[in-house]
């Protein structure tokens, strides 16, 4: 999957941003609070699917991490949330109503008591125990959840 990205990458110059109409790189990130055995999931508006946040890069981004930290603290309204060490968790490939997604997933660790706020990207917020997940989300989100907790050891 890597060198389908960066293939990509080498064929679209423009494949970090929205316009690139063959498909774009994403960043995401799974907030989880791994004290409380549970990952913070939005009903995305315009999917209507429970995911992780995430979104597409901005001028702004310093890279996909960055990206995919600003995503989860503007769609969670959680602050103080970190990265997970080690970089992406994994790679996932979709197709949206816009274009095809190349998602470069990452976890985030969500502070002890951390208070989410829906964003207008939203239509709900809720907090999953682990075993939950697989009940209200996609393969790709699971496995996310599953690769987020092998990394954490939890």
């Amino acid at each position: 999957m890597r060198q389908a990205y960066l293939d990509h990458l080498a064929a679209h110059p423009d494949g970090l941003w929205k316009a690139c109409a063959d498909g774009h790189i994403t960043a995401s990130g799974l907030v989880i609070d791994p004290e409380r055995g549970r990952v913070l999931l939005t009903l995305h508006r315009k999917l209507r699917m429970w995911l992780q946040m995430g979104g597409h890069c901005e001028p702004g981004d310093v890279s996909l991490a960055a990206a995919a930290l600003r995503e989860a603290t503007e769609e969670s309204g959680v602050t103080g949330l970190a990265l997970v060490p080690g970089g992406p968790v994994r790679l996932d490939r979709h197709l949206t109503p816009c274009a095809w997604h190349l998602d470069v997933q990452y976890a985030v660790l969500a502070p002890s008591g951390a208070v989410e706020a829906i964003s207008d990207e939203s239509l709900d917020l809720r907090w999953f125990p682990y075993d939950e997940v697989a009940d209200v989300a996609d393969t790709s989100v699971t496995r996310l959840v599953e690769a987020t907790r092998t990394r954490l050891g939890v």
